[in-house]
């Protein structure tokens, strides 16, 4: 098992001690990223790392960033003229291992998304494609209940502004709809209890209008908040979701 993660979110949302306790006797192998959010050094690292390791399953513990990894990784055969066949959208997909992803911030819904992003000399590339999203998912309350208010703060808006920008999207149809207004009902009722005093309870719904976000987008894709806030992140290092809600609402008006 090939377990990528965030050594901070790792420890800290308590999937050490889960993973300790229910992965015994298993070959483990860890990579800690080091980038905030994903470069294609940093990429070449980890395709590398996974192909001498040869994984049967890849636990991808995190935030979107994480889970951006790992999809990547794990559809990538080699790193070379890894640049270009991203730039050029060339690349035949293929799946190394099982994917398993399991998110550490209620946000993007990346574990459910075909698509993926990485920078490349600070410019974002977007990779999407059906091989891409993970094998299985799973939502765990306990691991996004101790994030501080910043963190949870991003990512919701993140999830908002998907769905609000998936309803508007001249590619939302009907299911992606449905999934767009679930998450928003969720998110919007939630949200601010979620920020003020995170429990159990709102701790599931957040990850579950997060997912369906995602679900959202991944029929639909994002619209210009989000294509405008990646030079805001990769240039000021301004965190995703904050980067978005700066355009988000003159975009609407």
């Amino acid at each position: 098992i090939y377990i990528l993660t965030g050594k901070n979110s790792y420890y800290f949302s308590g999937a050490y001690s889960f993973f300790k306790k229910n992965l015994k006797n298993r070959r483990i192998k860890f990579y800690f990223k080091k980038e905030k959010i994903p470069q294609i050094s940093e990429l070449k690292k980890i395709i590398i790392d996974l192909k001498i390791f040869n994984p049967d399953i890849i636990l991808a513990v995190g935030g979107g960033s994480v889970i951006d990894y790992a999809k990547l990784a794990n559809s990538f055969k080699n790193v070379y003229n890894l640049k270009s066949n991203i730039i050029n959208s060339k690349n035949k997909f293929y799946k190394l291992a099982q994917l398993v992803a399991i998110p550490t911030t209620a946000g993007s819904g990346a574990e459910i998304t075909s698509g993926a992003v990485v920078y490349i000399n600070k410019v974002k590339y977007s990779v999407d494609s059906k091989q891409l999203i993970p094998d299985y998912f799973f939502l765990i309350p306990r691991f996004v209940l101790k994030n501080n208010k910043h963190l949870k703060s991003s990512a919701g808006f993140d999830a908002i502004s998907q769905s609000i920008e998936s309803l508007i999207s001249r590619n939302s149809n009907k299911i992606s709809v449905e999934y767009a207004i679930s998450s928003l009902k969720l998110s919007l009722k939630h949200f601010l209890p979620y920020l003020k005093k995170s429990d159990y309870k709102n701790c599931n719904l957040m990850l579950i209008a997060s997912n369906l976000s995602g679900k959202a987008i991944s029929i639909s894709k994002t619209t210009a908040p989000h294509a405008v806030s990646y030079p805001l992140t990769s240039h000021f290092g301004i965190s995703h979701g904050d980067a978005v809600s700066i355009t988000l609402e003159d975009f609407l008006l």
